[in-house]
């Protein structure tokens, strides 16, 4: 079993405090996000195979270069959660790991990088401090970084905090407050003592842009949720005018990015070609998008 980390204290852009440990809501959660929402636009790497014709000008390419020592974030949803088979709202109070076939998809996908090698020049392995995280982590560490990494636990990159709703039914939530409206009201919090969707967002790019800050030119892993998925692509892609993107992020699935000059690049989303069978959907309840993300 991977040794697991201390929670670390982050801080990002302006230096502010952004330590949630436990789920405590009354530490600051605010980001200053430094990375630039854009996809990149690159120079040639030096190694690049140049055609006896030449290569288009930077500026018209749509297929940017590679870049040798640029940044890779990859993000690992975990795999199938009991909370979220029970319909009970998971935070630190709700969580209580994977389920069968969460460990299942966990194994397929470690399975598949210990295979091929994908994640092997990784320098470091963070997991959410959620246990469903926590135990992705720890089943695929055998397949990055040459299985010899610990495990850091990051709270700040755990999913929304639910606040008081935590370790509800969804039936009881619903009861209690409503059926929240984020496409129309991001600022709303979930629950008492909970984040809204747009202070959501805020720290958890946040957090995954000081990730890249702490390690440039590294491969960073990171097991985490579909909300953090989300959150980095409407804050590193030029997204217009959208609240939320309604992505279908699958279990043990891996989104890569890679970050050079300040710019993200958004490389590959929602692989799970390790997973033999697709996910069967789901009947689609109130809160659907929120109640899956978490």
């Amino acid at each position: 079993m991977s040794e697991l980390a201390p929670a670390r204290t982050l801080r990002i852009g302006d230096g502010v405090n952004v330590r949630m440990e436990n789920g405590d809501d009354s530490n600051e959660r605010t980001f200053t996000p430094t990375g630039e929402a854009d996809i990149a636009e690159s120079k040639s790497s030096p190694k690049e195979a140049v055609p006896l014709g030449g290569l288009p000008p930077a500026g018209l390419r749509t297929v940017p270069s590679q870049i040798s020592d640029a940044t890779r974030i990859v993000l690992i949803r975990h795999g199938e959660s009991k909370c979220s088979n029970a319909g009970i709202v998971g935070g630190l109070l709700g969580c209580t790991g994977l389920s069968q076939q969460g460990v299942f998809q966990a194994q397929r996908l470690r399975d598949r990088l210990v295979s091929h090698g994908e994640l092997a020049d990784a320098s470091v392995l963070y997991a959410s401090t959620l246990p469903r995280a926590l135990e992705t982590a720890e089943i695929v560490s055998p397949g990055v970084g040459g299985g010899h990494l610990g495990i850091v636990r990051e709270s700040s990159l755990c999913e929304l905090e639910p606040g008081e709703a935590d370790g509800l039914t969804w039936v009881e939530f619903t009861e209690r407050y409503g059926d929240p409206d984020w496409d129309s009201d991001q600022d709303r919090p979930v629950a008492p003592g909970g984040e809204s969707w747009r202070g959501f967002v805020d720290r958890a790019s946040g957090a995954v842009q000081l990730l890249a800050d702490h390690h440039p030119g590294e491969t960073v892993v990171v097991a985490c949720h579909a909300g953090i998925v989300e959150a980095t692509m409407l804050r590193f892609l030029p997204v217009a005018d959208r609240p939320r993107l309604g992505l279908r992020t699958e279990n043990t699935s891996m989104t890569q990015w890679e970050i050079a000059g300040g710019r993200w690049r958004l490389i590959s989303y929602n692989d799970c070609s390790h997973l033999a069978v697709s996910v069967a959907a789901k009947a689609v309840p109130p809160l659907a998008e929120f109640r899956e993300s978490i």
